[in-house]
């Protein structure tokens, strides 16, 4: 039957006069609309739109109380949801497509709500989707979405097991919170002492085409403009004073095979043993944790140049000969290790040597402007003196002077990139600098490559670590020198000197919507802002997302263990879920004995009538409600309140001793009553026993030395009726 609402009635009056079923069915299908919406981003676009239009549809029947869609429909819309799955990820199996499928499902076992079963399917399937979020990201604000969505599906949980009347939605809220508030120490407990294992999932796949970031190989022309992606790689606390900004070069992937291309790392070449790189360090060490972020890679990102291996918690780091450093696994959770660096340093051969001949390739047939270029600077270069270095100045000089700038949008480039930049466009980001500066060494016969990492980095005031961020991310060039080794040259800060000296970044335009708030509050507020966010999503990633079994192994050396292990870890947690346990039940146990076991036995007598359809208020007494009991259900006539129940130990007074022998009268009259109006027998006898639990109340001094053998009687006489039970 279709509900009818007044037409003027706003939307908080017209819920408050929904049926329960409908109200209770539209607050369960926004909190899975909270459950699924942060990882509509990474699903299919049109998983989003089935589940919207579903959730939406049955939320519209339920507003109207129109009957739920047939069997056909179901079926035909389960079919529809696979063979999307199926044609999206060419599977049914795995992550993305079991979330996908997982999504459309809940969203259909909503048409079929029709008994509570049904519902409890929902809610379970609800609680597992809320898990799936963090798949895909393990930040404060998803931990804190998830939490709202936790205490939401526990409100409809619990309002679930209220059979009867139309209990108030906050109330089953109260009641969820209290819940979760009494299991917080045990989830505290499972998070510091459950042994770490590694993640169950990993990161999606390198995605960064046409954003700033860091890449295992480097494809120049064909991105027409760069979006700055403000995403933080790392964050590095330094043990006393940091280098200068300039000199914040963090390393990560050398590419040094080019086929005209696309630059990449040399296969073999680059995995040499670390002492091959013949690396001397000098003057002061810079000492710094790193807490990189996950990327789906091997990298240990450090300064240039660390000659001992990054302290990493588990597995173990490598240095290749190009000075980057690698662990045997990929960084698929946030990673902390620490390092220490030299600024000052110099590596490589001093003369030349078969070893760098891989260094002078280049693809023929490509680039003929540039090579003609080299010719030129090749023939100026003065006789007899360091040619290598003479070819570097004039190549930064022609970048200082020519007329060249940085920029995010240099335009889409061609099959000869580095002969357009150095000759038509004069304009391109970090990439296509390095990469044409290292076209035209090759040329001119200087070994030369490309290195890539990020550069820089932003203090933040509140906490004092430093953010280094996607937007980072930097190509330099380094180059061999006869006598020096390999050194670096970073062609960008000749065209752009703010971009590594001041620290100044591009930034990417603004839309329409943030320029109108940006334009509204004061940009020293908004960084202000930014600071604290982020040192309380750096607090997030220390205290929680680091927390390792390394760290649980520490946690047990201040406990007192000598060589703690994980099954020191077991032992404990077990010990602390047994004794928890053991309290919460001796507090119930206390709380039982505190509590009147009179009133213990009247509410569990009411909770029976309460099931048989008969509702009485919370203070009627016993001799009412066995009224209520023996009258038909045509004659019952509400219980009107009178004065509270007296919860007092009775004593030995003449007022009690009258109400007592009133209260026996009573009895006798009502049991009268109740044989004449032919009740059932069960009834009559559920009668009778309420009119003694009531006359027990008022028991007189002599039969209250009697009372707990009396209230044991009538707790065994109330187990073994049958009405109701």
């Amino acid at each position: 039957m279709a509900i009818k609402l007044p037409q003027s009635m706003k939307l908080p009056a017209a819920l408050t006069h929904l049926p329960r079923e409908a109200r209770d069915t539209l607050f369960m299908l926004g909190v899975i609309g909270w459950v699924v919406a942060p990882m509509l981003g990474e699903l299919p676009l049109w998983c989003g739109a089935f589940t919207g239009v579903v959730i939406l549809w049955r939320g519209v029947l339920a507003w109207r109380g129109q009957p739920l869609p047939g069997k056909w429909w179901r079926l035909g819309l389960l079919a529809f949801a696979v063979a999307a799955t199926l044609i999206s990820f060419k599977t049914l199996l795995g992550r993305d497509a079991g979330v996908t499928l997982v999504v459309v499902l809940l969203a259909l076992k909503t048409l079929e709500l029709r008994a509570q079963r049904d519902a409890f399917v929902v809610f379970f399937l609800s609680f597992f989707l809320m898990l799936t979020n963090f798949f895909y990201s393990q930040s404060l604000l998803t931990a804190a979405g998830m939490l709202v969505a936790l205490l939401g599906l526990l409100t409809a949980l619990v309002n679930a097991h209220m059979p009867v009347g139309r209990p108030p939605l906050w109330h089953a809220a109260r009641i969820a919170g209290g819940m979760t508030l009494l299991g917080a120490p045990i989830m505290v407990a499972l998070f510091l002492l459950f042994p770490r294992m590694a993640p169950l999932w990993g990161l999606p796949g390198d995605a960064m085409t046409g954003r700033s970031g860091l890449s295992a190989e480097m494809t120049v022309g064909n991105i027409a403009s760069l979006a700055l992606d403000d995403s933080v790689a790392m964050r590095i606390a330094f043990e006393g004073e940091p280098p200068a900004q300039s000199a914040l070069y963090f390393r990560g992937p050398v590419l040094s095979n080019f086929d005209g291309l696309r630059w990449r790392p040399t296969e073999g070449f680059g995995l040499l043993r670390g002492e091959d790189a013949q690396l001397k360090v000098q003057g002061l060490a810079v000492r710094y944790q790193v807490t990189l972020e996950p990327n789906h890679r091997p990298w240990l990102l450090t300064l240039d140049a660390t000659p001992t291996a990054p302290d990493l918690a588990q597995g173990r780091a490598r240095m290749t000969a190009e000075l980057q450093w690698l662990q045997d696994r990929n960084a698929t959770e946030l990673l902390r290790y620490q390092a220490t660096s030299y600024p000052q340093f110099s590596y490589g051969p001093l003369t030349l040597e078969a070893s760098l001949t891989p260094y002078l390739a280049l693809p023929q047939g490509f680039n003929p402007r540039t090579r003609a270029l080299a010719q030129e600077l090749t023939a100026s270069a003065p006789a007899g003196g360091p040619w290598g270095e003479a070819l570097v100045k004039a190549a930064l000089e022609r970048l200082r002077t020519g007329g060249y700038v940085y920029t995010l949008e240099p335009g889409l480039y061609g099959r000869d990139s580095a002969d357009e930049f150095w000759f038509d466009r004069k304009a391109g980001f970090c990439e296509h600098i390095a990469a044409s500066f290292v076209i035209l060494m090759r040329a001119a016969n200087v070994p030369a490559r490309v290195v890539t990492g990020y550069q820089g980095g932003q203090r933040n005031p509140v906490d004092g670590f430093w953010t280094v961020r996607q937007s980072d991310a930097h190509a330099w060039a380094e180059v061999w020198l006869s006598g020096q080794g390999w050194v670096r040259v970073d062609p960008t800060s000749v065209v752009a000197p703010s971009r590594t000296g001041t620290f100044a970044r591009l930034e990417a335009p603004r839309g329409a919507l943030a320029s109108a708030i940006l334009g509204t509050v004061s940009p020293r507020f908004a960084l202000n802002l930014r600071a604290t966010w982020e040192a309380v999503n750096n607090r997030w990633n220390q205290w929680v997302l680091n927390y390792t079994q390394a760290s649980q192994l520490n946690l047990l050396k201040d406990l007192g263990f000598e060589s703690p292990s994980w099954e020191d870890l077991i032992y404990l947690l077990c010990a602390i879920v047994v004794t928890v346990s053991l309290g919460g039940v001796a507090w119930s146990a206390w709380g039982r004995h505190r509590q009147d076991p009179w009133l213990r036995l009247l509410a569990q007598a009411r909770s029976r009538l309460q099931r048989a359809a008969i509702t009485p208020p919370d203070h009627a007494t016993p001799r009412q409600l066995a009224q209520q009991l023996v009258q038909p259900a045509s004659n019952r006539a509400p219980i009107e309140p009178n004065s509270p129940l007296d919860t007092r130990p009775a004593t030995h007074t003449a007022i009690h001793t009258a109400i007592h022998t009133a209260i026996q009268a009573d009895i006798q009259a009502d049991t009268q009553a109740a044989s004449q109006q032919g009740s059932h027998p069960d009834a009559q006898a559920f009668a009778d026993w309420l009119l003694r639990l009531e006359a027990l109340r008022y028991a007189s001094a002599p039969e209250r030395g009697a009372l707990p053998r009396q209230l044991s009687t009538l707790r065994r006489e109330f187990q073994q009726l049958r009405w109701g039970a």
